[in-house]
């Protein structure tokens, strides 16, 4: 706390200030009665002597943009920085796309959370790459699977098919995968995407915290 006779800030424990050796007392801003060092209310007039919690520091554009990065295809992070004042608000085509694994649950009670988290950090990895392949972006990731946008936030002409690509790569990539772990373990039960996809008009607002 602050010493109001020098200013010098100190320990909440202290209750003489360690510059000037004056008593410590925490001013009420209601009623300005003194109250010592640790009190949470005032005893005059009951206000709260708590310093109020800043608020969180807003992101600057190219913050939130380097903050979700690995979700980014490459080369899109450049096109969203070079249309920076066209991406809040505008109107979109996007196509939408939805994974999901199938038996998640029964996964993680059959091999335990922390072998089933290694397996599900590889699916994960498989996604987000057969996503990028095709200038997808990872919107959202969920306990079992992602949402994937096509068209946004850089518009593609073609998005429909790409995100069907995509999503045929996946089924492909998650069967290489069953056989590549088979040979590792016998206790992991064979995995199965579902996968849905959507296309329609979304309106497209500035990128999360």
């Amino acid at each position: 706390m602050e010493c109001p006779a020098c200013h010098t800030e100190n320990p909440e424990s202290r209750k003489f200030c360690r510059e000037c050796g004056k008593k410590l007392l925490l001013i009420c801003p209601d009623c300005s009665a003194q109250n010592v060092p640790r009190d949470k209310f005032c005893g005059e007039c009951g206000h709260s002597l708590l310093k109020p919690k800043e608020a969180p520091k807003e992101l600057s554009f190219e913050e939130k943009i380097d903050k979700i990065q690995r979700y980014l295809p490459k080369g899109v992070t450049e096109k969203i920085l070079s249309q920076r004042g066209k991406i809040e608000g505008e109107r979109k085509q996007v196509t939408v796309m939805f994974c999901d694994l199938e038996g998640f649950t029964s996964m993680v009670e059959r091999l335990g959370a922390e072998d089933a988290y290694n397996v599900m950090d590889q699916v994960y990895e498989l996604l987000i790459h057969k996503v990028h392949d095709y200038e997808g972006t990872v919107n959202e990731m969920t306990g079992d699977g992602i949402m994937a946008l096509f068209g946004a936030p850089i518009a593609l002409e073609d998005a429909p098919q790409r995100a069907i690509r995509s999503a045929l790569v996946i089924h492909q990539e998650l069967a290489n995968f069953n056989a590549r772990i088979r040979k590792q373990t016998i206790e992991i039960p064979q995995l199965r995407m579902r996968i849905g996809i959507h296309t329609g008009p979304v309106v497209v607002g500035t990128i999360g915290n």
